[in-house]
């Protein structure tokens, strides 16, 4: 059963500083229209510039996540980016009135509260995924970051610290296992004191104060550095308890490596699609993160060519449309019935197969010592392939026909033989008008393309 898009059912704002820039900010998250994504959009900047939540905008990274594009800067989002992929938001356009998001609490609590306040609607379209199939891995020094395939999303991380307090921690994320909202998104952010006087002292951590970091200290320290700690962060008492700043009661036992693995969920999540497939993440920062997060978008982009394989399906798989729903659809009939299943039926595309086997009637003489099938055949299975596209958008399909008006720009790339799985995808290249449509069609076996055209044809009504 497909999972469809939502969007947010009403908008909602939030405020608060930026964690580097100090700068009061409001950020507005409003409801979108599928298949938009995230947008982000500078409303403080003329013409309301928008910049996409996506891995490709990623430029730089220091100490939190950053997207530039045409010159326009926003960081910090991954928090807020977080929220909205654990609570399963596809689409939403954020409005930020300045360069950086609200720090808030140091965690993705407020803006998951918000979310949920706010409440999910669902689309009608079907959530986009990236299916992980192969091995991704990013590797710096220490830190590595893989990504493997599997049946669900996970996220495991392991975070390891040159600190007696912070050796090793140990979290992990099952998505539909996992709470995200009480046991991901309350993890705050977290700094050790040997870093913050110089993160103050170049001006990196203009809006931190001690409600939205733990600070963990991992070394002794003398009254006089508690009493200039004191006057960076505006507090008169600042003591040392278990090893945190000021008494600050932990949520968890494991809270920093839970941190980490909440940068994780919202950096990968600039992938642009919700994923399939298992994360482990060793030592991980933003740099890694938005690093494996652009090898996913390149891999996102090159499945979603127009050539490319339909990675999603699965032709062992029960079909949306067997061979007798087929039937019912198509005039065709053996031995010139030549799809065999279809997965996958949109206003814009369709993805059916044919299983080709020894006992096709063209191979009798097509070659007796080398069976080959006819690629007119080909053509003509991509065709029929077509037609189901062009009937599923009238309301009774077996009233119709369809007619090819033209085949052009036919080419063939490999010879199918028996035993060959053919798969079919055709793309619509422009809007049904008057009964008549164009498409790019595509056969491949396995994952090789085999076969390409272009293709017209018209719908015409020939029952009443």
């Amino acid at each position: 059963m497909s999972v469809k898009q939502q969007t947010l059912a009403k908008e909602f704002s939030l405020k608060g500083k930026g964690l580097h820039t100090g700068k009061n900010v409001q950020v507005t998250f409003k409801p979108s229209a599928e298949n938009t994504g995230i947008v982000i959009v500078r409303t403080d900047l003329e013409g309301a510039p928008e910049v996409p939540a996506l891995a490709k905008y990623v430029e730089f990274t220091d100490r939190a996540s950053c997207l530039i594009k045409d010159g326009v800067r926003l960081f910090t989002m991954e928090h807020a980016m977080a929220a909205l992929y654990g609570c399963g938001v596809d689409n939403c356009r954020v409005e930020l009135d300045s360069e950086e998001f609200p720090i808030l609490d140091g965690s993705a609590l407020p803006y998951v509260k918000a979310i949920e306040e706010s409440k999910l609607v669902e689309q009608n379209a079907d959530r986009c995924y990236f299916v992980v199939d192969r091995k991704l891995e990013f590797v710096n020094g220490d830190t590595k970051i893989t990504l493997l395939p599997d049946d669900k999303y996970s996220v495991s991380v392991i975070a390891a610290y040159d600190s007696p307090y912070l050796k090793l921690q140990y979290a992990s994320y099952i998505d539909g296992e996992t709470d995200f909202a009480k046991e991901v998104a309350p993890s705050r952010t977290f700094v050790f004191l040997r870093e913050v006087e110089m993160l103050h002292n170049n001006n990196l951590i203009k809006g931190g104060d001690l409600d939205n970091a733990i600070v963990i200290v991992d070394r002794p320290m003398a009254e006089e550095e508690v009493k200039r700690l004191g006057k960076i962060f505006h507090h008169e008492d600042i003591q040392v308890k278990e090893g945190i700043l000021n008494n600050l009661e932990l949520h968890y036992e494991n809270e920093p490596a839970r941190h980490k693995m909440l940068d994780v969920i919202g950096d990968l999540s600039l992938c642009g699609r919700f994923i399939k497939g298992r994360v482990i993440a060793e030592r991980p920062g933003h740099k890694a993160n938005t690093s494996l997060a652009k090898m996913m978008y390149k891999e996102i982009v090159d499945k979603e060519k127009d050539e490319a394989y339909p990675y999603w399906v699965d032709v062992t798989a029960e079909p949306l449309l067997d061979i007798n729903k087929i039937k019912s659809m198509l005039p065709h009939r053996p031995p010139f019935l030549l799809v065999d299943k279809i997965y996958t039926i949109t206003d814009s595309m369709v993805v059916g197969c044919k299983n080709v086997t020894m006992n096709e009637p063209f191979f009798v003489g097509h070659f007796p010592d080398e069976p080959v099938m006819p690629g007119v055949l080909i053509v003509e299975a991509i065709s029929q392939c077509g037609g189901i596209l062009v009937l599923n958008s009238v309301p009774d399909p077996e009233n119709y026909s369809t007619y090819f008006m033209k085949i052009d720009a036919v080419k063939f790339r490999r010879k199918v033989v028996p035993g060959d799985t053919l798969v079919f995808k055709l793309i619509t290249l422009a809007p049904i008008k008057r009964g008549i449509v164009t498409m790019k069609g595509f056969a491949f076996v396995g994952k090789n393309l085999v076969c390409e055209g272009e293709f017209m044809a018209q719908v015409i009504k020939t029952k009443n």
